[in-house]
């Protein structure tokens, strides 16, 4: 979407005020970039960040995020700036060195990686929903793989990507520049670090075959910083165990994995009163966890994360700043009664600075396609 210069202008003099005040560069500086950033505008009707602004917006648009729970950590993300970037190849290199650096052969770095924003001429996008993810594949009714993928998994494929038609195949990396057409790579096993799952106690659970990847990479959503619009901006953390146990394999419309856990238990799964679902949740998220840490590979339960989160309000309130929250979104899971969040009340104040959801690009091409 291009702004009219007011609107441009009146968004980003509102984010240099505030950057430069808590950069403490100070009033005079801040007014002298705005005076700037006017007669750019002016003259071409847009600007650029500088490479300390663009910095500090990515971090400010993770502390003004208002459904995530792992913010306590915001100051500590690593921006890398590849805003000179054009072509789908030079991209997709770069975010293979970005997921290699992230990965950290399992001690997690909190990351983002930056391309040029959207302009007249066109946007840059990334069409995966995660820069790892699982394919889907539905073939008469059955599905095989992770259900969430199914609609990419086939447009990976309309593509020319084949895939081996597992319930663990690693997805391609899909880039689309300004319009061209879209191109698909084969993302090197260097950049992918995934955990099997096993369980401490519980020996057979092995026998599930169940694995996930280490770092949950968004890689989908546009980052808004002083009303320009980076449409292509992936970034990560590391998981909370129940994102994996409680949501990807445990929900009925992704793996579904918790009959067949249960099943393993040998739980009473023809009554709602025996709490099998409750039992096999538990002792999944138990595997999750166990297993990324027998294998190094970062990760927090959701206890600690709430506690986390507790000690993120409490800095911001130091600072006399109210936290954005999405109480549905901040709860976890998994007993969300006991942690602090349950407790206590947010608003979302939709802060400018912020990372956005935008549409699937390939779903405008599907409309297009069945219109003609």
């Amino acid at each position: 979407m291009v702004k009219d210069h007011h609107q441009l202008l009146d968004e980003a003099a509102e984010f240099i005020r505030t950057s430069y005040a808590e950069l403490a560069k100070g009033q005079v500086a801040a007014e002298a970039r705005i005076a700037e950033i006017a007669a750019c505008i002016s003259r071409t009707g847009s600007y650029a960040h500088t490479t300390e602004e663009l910095a500090f917006g990515a971090k400010l648009a993770w502390r003004n995020s208002s459904r995530c729970i792992g913010r306590l950590f915001w100051t500590s993300l690593e921006v890398f700036d590849e805003r000179v970037l054009s072509r789908e190849e030079e991209i997709a290199y770069a975010l293979f060195r970005y997921m290699e650096f992230a990965t950290n052969q399992g001690r997690i770095r909190p990351a983002i990686m930056i391309f040029a924003p959207a302009a007249e001429s066109g946007e840059i996008r990334i069409w995966n929903h995660q820069l790892i993810r699982y394919a889907g594949y539905e073939k008469d009714g059955i599905i095989v793989g992770d259900p969430a993928s199914v609609v990419f998994t086939r447009q990976c494929q309309q593509l020319g990507w084949l895939g081996n038609g597992t319930a663990y195949d690693i997805l391609p990396l899909v880039i689309q520049v300004c319009g061209r057409s879209p191109r698909w790579f084969e993302i090197p096993a260097s950049c992918i670090l995934e955990v099997p799952l096993t369980h401490p106690d519980l020996t057979q659970f092995a026998e599930l075959g169940l694995r996930w990847y280490a770092v949950p990479f968004i890689s989908d959503m546009r980052l808004d910083i002083g009303g320009l619009q980076y449409t292509a901006a992936p970034f990560n953390g590391w998981y909370m165990e129940t994102e994996i146990g409680a949501r990807n394999l445990a929900d009925t419309d992704r793996y579904n994995m918790l009959p067949k856990v249960a099943a393993m238990m040998n739980l009473d799964t023809t009554r709602n009163s025996s709490l099998w679902k409750d039992r096999a949740l538990l002792e999944l998220n138990v595997s999750v966890l166990h297993s990324f840490k027998k294998y190094g590979v970062s990760m927090v339960d959701h206890h600690t994360a709430s506690e986390q989160f507790l000690r993120f309000e409490k800095q911001e309130c130091q600072h006399g700043r109210e936290v954005s929250g999405t109480w549905s979104w901040l709860i976890p899971p998994v007993s969300p009664a006991t942690t602090n969040i349950w407790h206590n009340e947010y608003r979302d104040l939709d802060l400018a600075t912020n990372y956005r959801y935008q549409p699937a690009p390939y779903n405008s091409i599907s409309s297009r396609s069945q219109e003609q």
